[in-house]
């Protein structure tokens, strides 16, 4: 057996050991962390949706007619009428025909992929796509084709070599930049190419658009111009899970191909009783919206006063660019030595020579902690 000791110590060596955090509190501004009080600026619960007590009331409540588990995959006896009706509402909100729920946006993305493409096909996808973007396509056998991040006249060259089935996705909000995709262009090199345009909007849902839409409401596209969207629901949704929605063909045929689906046992009906309360709330409550767009404006005011470069991000991703994983990881030691928790983003994670802190706002976070945050930073610059 090969000896596992030497990665691991190259891993500590290189700055890149990772181990996870243990909380003893819900997710929300203030935490606890291995038992001590820290104020959270890196959860993707952008609206505070993930302690919400109507959220977890509806989680109770959904225990109490479903139990805890769903005990079987969709299609065999694990599909539950709450399963059913969130995937309506979700394709109603997003103003597809219809949606299709898995256990991860990981697993979503793997499916629509997979399922879409094989070998002799194409895929097209920007450098800084999701992980799971990326294998995805590597395990559908089709041609990965990579453009520089954001480059659109690149992508459209990637575009013009693809064979085959043709399918270009990308990140609506890339996760660890906060920048948008420009879905207008892509939607038209797409058009002319006559190629699939898939969306993964787990960063953008809940926070872009007039009622939480995300990137496509933002940018004024429909179901025709992206026929493929996958949203997650453990960000702004605050649950756990994901979806895929389109057309109904499109949906039928990851019913009937999408082995990650079909092959994984349905998140428990109770998920989907919560997730249908905190998408009513996500969709009500635009105040939690506006209030992200204040906290995104005055960090980028007060951080850019400190003398940091931001790179141009209108979402709740605020990256602060370290460059070595030491200096990220020094970082995010002097912010938690002063109660400030923001974990330190490495290789693999993000390209080498762009380690970073990632500060994420969150529509609970006060003015308070935010000028808390402000201070915590200036202290890095002295």
């Amino acid at each position: 057996m090969k000896d596992l000791r030497p990665l691991l110590e190259q891993a500590r060596q290189d700055h890149l050991y990772r181990r996870p955090l243990v909380l003893d509190s819900p997710q929300q501004p203030e935490v606890m962390v291995d038992g001590r009080p820290m104020l959270s600026f890196c959860s993707n619960d952008y609206l505070g949706l993930a302690a919400d007590p109507r959220v977890g009331e509806a989680f109770k409540q959904g225990i109490d007619r479903w139990g805890s588990g769903s005990g079987a995959a969709h299609l065999v006896t694990g599909h539950s009428r709450a399963h059913a009706q969130l995937e309506q509402e979700l394709a109603e909100f997003t103003g597809r025909e219809r949606a299709l729920l898995f256990s991860s946006g990981y697993m979503a993305n793997l499916a629509a992929i997979t399922t879409l493409l094989g070998r002799g096909d194409s895929i097209v996808e920007d450098r800084l796509n999701h992980a799971s973007l990326v294998d995805g396509a590597r395990l559908s056998d089709a041609r990965l084709l990579r453009y520089a991040h954001g480059d659109v006249k690149a992508a459209a060259r990637q575009l013009q070599k693809a064979t085959g089935e043709k399918l270009l996705a990308v990140d609506g909000v890339f996760s660890m930049d906060g920048d948008l995709a420009d879905l207008p262009t892509l939607t038209e090199l797409c058009r002319q190419q006559d190629a699939w345009l898939m969306v993964d909007d787990a960063h953008g849902l809940g926070v872009l658009g007039a009622n939480g839409g995300g990137s496509l409401q933002h940018w004024h596209l429909d179901a025709r111009q992206v026929p493929v969207l996958m949203g997650t629901l453990g960000k702004a949704f605050g649950t756990a899970g994901a979806f895929v929605a389109g057309s109904q063909e499109l949906i039928e045929t990851l019913i009937q191909k999408a082995r990650t689906w079909i092959f994984t046992t349905a998140l428990p009906a109770a998920v989907a009783e919560a997730t249908r309360a905190s998408l009513q709330i996500l969709k009500e409550e635009n105040w939690r919206r506006e209030r992200l767009g204040e906290l995104v404006e005055k960090f980028r005011e007060g951080a850019m006063g400190l003398g940091f470069e931001l790179p141009p991000s209108p979402t709740p991703i605020q990256p602060l660019i370290a460059g070595s994983a030491e200096t990220a990881l020094a970082w995010s030691s002097q912010l938690a030595e002063q109660g400030i928790l923001v974990t330190a983003i490495r290789p693999p994670t993000v390209p080498r020579g762009s380690a970073r802190l990632r500060i994420t706002f969150s529509a609970s976070h006060t003015d308070e902690q935010l000028q808390r945050l402000l201070v915590g930073l200036e202290r890095l610059r002295s």
